[in-house]
């Protein structure tokens, strides 16, 4: 139980993806001054701190999650000084900023890897070079993105490492030289302003072994590198050395973890992460890998949530991001898109930890509605769709899987109002507008008291007023086929959430508890529940 909140617990953070948030000059690429001229709709939001995606000089073979320099900001979004107005504009709203954090790899146009293919540079050994076995690669590791995780430098005479994209190539940990860049990029950060990090792919940094790994449908050499002692000797330095020293806090993006190995990365005595996204809960509509979805349940979605929520002593709740489908389109079901939208609402401002609300999130903004891979931008939707061609998948079904999947499906921009291009520029966007924006957009939801957004600006000022959704403890108290429903308390106070993720009615009676709001229309709960509908009550 966390008896005395940090501002991190208290407050509700919105994802910012820069590149399709809102466009102040006409080029088709959201802005920081963008972004400026939307922090008065978000502090009416009420959320307190928001998260922006990478903002650095980057290639975009990843859409900045190939950085070329730590220590600027990318033309494409603005200049520093643009950076410097967002965080003063920020502060007198009294809106943290948290910036993304991407240390386990590089851009290939960073300069250090540009050095580091000369063999006597001093930079050599900031990457992971090796020979190659004869004419294979160093070792049979499988990638993020799909396929192998060595690329061979014609300049260098070595292959070096990438577990994801080939364009970013892996830092090498084991060199004292980058633990040392990387602290003073944390430092420069922090010292202008920011609040915190968000840690991309945190649990992966140090390679224990380069040694071939064991045969695996997801990730073949994934016991070499997940979660390593290395890993953990680094988090608490960068704490001790640096994040200590500033009213700041970092949520990991961690992979693959188990409550277990979670804990080791974020338990407060630890003093590695303060908090850490999971993907046990986003798992639950796939078969083995994400690329292959199966039926959504809400009953498996809630006994995940569950057990996370009881094993760790706090949690980063959040149902999309910049790399997930859109909540709504994934969880809900469109023939009831508002209740659906607002029952996820409930749900993430209900639960216990620090909630992430990601970018049109709050309107309901559903899936893409492209119509082929042209439309598409996003480098891993690329590579999966020819690896599935490759191995002869039906074009039908390749299609099926991007739709489903693709990150891009977050990436639209975001759908401010109704005129061209939904108000996000005034020219045609990088990527490509849903089509339904004239409908789903920020201005008619704005004034609309029963709109997905005022439903989010309710939860967000009841979850500020309530210890007990804050600080309670959580219970979870039914877990079926479609039903969930759990309690949360403090100090005597007992608040029942119940969520009913399915097309039909159902029937939960709560005895003496006073119904506190609902999705529905409704001034008293009856023990009725109807399709996609969530009710918070309180116990007498």
């Amino acid at each position: 139980m966390v008896n005395v909140l940090k501002w991190w617990q208290e407050r509700v953070v919105y994802q910012i993806y820069p590149r399709s948030f809102q466009d102040s000059n006409g080029d088709g690429i959201g802005d920081l001054q963008g972004i400026i001229s939307r922090l008065d709709v978000l502090k009416d939001l009420g959320v307190g701190i928001i998260w922006l995606s990478p903002v650095y000089p980057s290639p975009n073979v990843d859409y900045g999650y190939d950085i070329s320099d730590y220590l600027d900001i990318n033309p494409e979004f603005g200049t520093m000084a643009d950076m410097e107005e967002l965080l003063a504009e920020a502060e007198k709203r009294d809106l943290k900023i948290v910036m993304d954090l991407v240390i386990n790899h590089t851009s290939d146009q960073h300069p250090w890897f540009q050095k580091s293919r000369d063999q006597n540079s001093p930079y050599r050994d900031y990457y992971i070079w090796r020979p190659g076995k004869g004419r294979r690669p160093p070792n049979n590791w499988s990638g993020f993105f799909g396929g192998r995780t060595w690329q061979y430098d014609e300049k260098s005479g070595e292959y070096y490492l990438h577990l994801f994209a080939k364009n970013q190539p892996d830092l090498n940990w084991r060199n004292p030289k980058v633990m040392a860049e990387v602290k003073e990029i944390m430092r420069f950060w922090l010292d202008k302003g920011v609040a915190g990090f968000r840690c991309d792919v945190i649990n992966i940094l140090y390679k224990t072994s380069l040694e071939d790994g064991r045969k695996s449908l997801i990730l073949t050499g994934s016991e070499h590198y997940l979660s390593q002692a290395g890993t953990h000797e680094i988090l608490r330095e960068l704490r001790r050395d640096v994040l200590d020293h500033y009213d700041c806090f970092t949520v990991g993006e961690t992979v693959f973890v188990t409550p277990k190995t979670a804990l080791d990365l974020m338990a407060p005595e630890r003093k590695e992460l303060n908090m850490l996204f999971s993907f046990a809960h986003m798992e639950t509509d796939q078969y083995i890998v994400k690329w292959f979805k199966r039926r959504f349940r809400g009953g498996r979605f809630a006994k995940s949530i569950s057990k996370w929520q009881t094993a760790l002593p706090w949690n980063a709740n959040y149902f999309e991001n910049h790399d997930q489908p859109r909540s709504v389109s994934r969880f809900g079901n469109m023939e009831y898109w508002e209740k659906s939208a607002k029952l996820l609402c409930i749900m993430l401002l209900t639960l216990r930890g620090t909630p992430f609300i990601y970018q049109g999130q709050e309107i309901g903004m559903t899936n893409f509605d492209f119509t082929s891979m042209d439309q598409l931008r996003d480098v891993e939707s690329h590579n999966i769709y020819a690896i599935a061609k490759g191995l002869g998948f039906p074009k039908a079904l390749r299609w099926r899987m991007i739709q489903a999947t693709s990150r891009d499906n977050a990436r639209t921009p975001m759908q401010w109002d109704s005129s061209a291009y939904a108000g996000f520029s005034t020219n045609e966007p990088w990527l490509g507008v849903n089509k339904n924006y004239s409908s789903i957009n920020v201005e008619s939801q704005l004034d609309d008291p029963d709109s997905i957004r005022s439903m989010y600006k309710t939860m967000i000022a009841l979850r500020a007023g309530s210890d007990t959704l804050k600080a309670g403890s959580f219970e979870a108290l039914k877990i079926s086929k479609e039903l969930f429903a759990y309690r949360r308390s403090l100090k005597g106070e007992g608040l029942v959430v119940i969520l009913n993720f399915s097309t039909r009615q159902q029937r939960l009676p709560w005895e003496g508890a006073v119904l506190v709001l609902s999705n529905y229309e409704r001034q008293v709960y009856d023990g009725n529940l109807e399709p996609y509908e969530a009710v918070i009550l309180k116990e007498a």
